[in-house]
């Protein structure tokens, strides 16, 4: 790994073990139609706001089909989290409850937008780095900077691009 020192979290660790079993080894397998399939989610695009449903069996991720692909990318990633690991209605829970969801909803996305497995060989000081994620994983370069930034926390001792 071309990131020194620098430990993954259990979450990012879930995260990839679970694309490497389902065959997702590079950016261009992370089809949001295919990763949904595999979970048994089916897929919209609608010009409404994103989000998760289920009644029953039936599970549903509406993304938001006025906006740019890389940002449907996103709310997908979003959404999967809710779909995966959350329950209930957040229209219905304690602010806290719903607050802490949506922070694991947030470091999820990271994660699953930039798996750790699939950006192991970038190299951070590579100065178009978050261009290159954001063209090679067709996400936002907010989000691409959000990761960078967060892998580098997390890196003893931390370096500088």
């Amino acid at each position: 790994m071309k990131f020194p020192y620098y430990t993954t979290t259990a979450l990012e660790d879930i995260v990839s073990q679970w694309y490497i079993q389902h065959e997702f080894f590079h950016p261009e397998d992370l089809n949001i139609k295919d990763i949904g399939w595999e979970n048994e989610i089916s897929l919209q695009f609608r010009p409404i706001q994103a989000s998760y449903i289920r009644i029953g069996n039936i599970k549903s991720i509406v993304v938001d089909s006025r906006l740019p692909n890389v940002v449907q990318r996103e709310q997908f990633f979003h959404e999967l989290c809710h779909a995966l690991r959350h329950a209930g209605c957040q229209s219905m829970m304690p602010k806290g409850f719903y607050e802490l969801q949506e922070r694991d909803a947030k470091h999820f996305t990271l994660y699953a937008a930039l798996p750790s497995h699939m950006i192991q060989d970038y190299s951070l000081h590579n100065p178009n780095i978050i261009e290159q994620w954001s063209k090679d994983f067709k996400i936002p370069s907010y989000l691409c900077a959000e990761r960078l930034e967060q892998i580098k926390r997390r890196i003893v001792p931390n370096i500088t691009t």
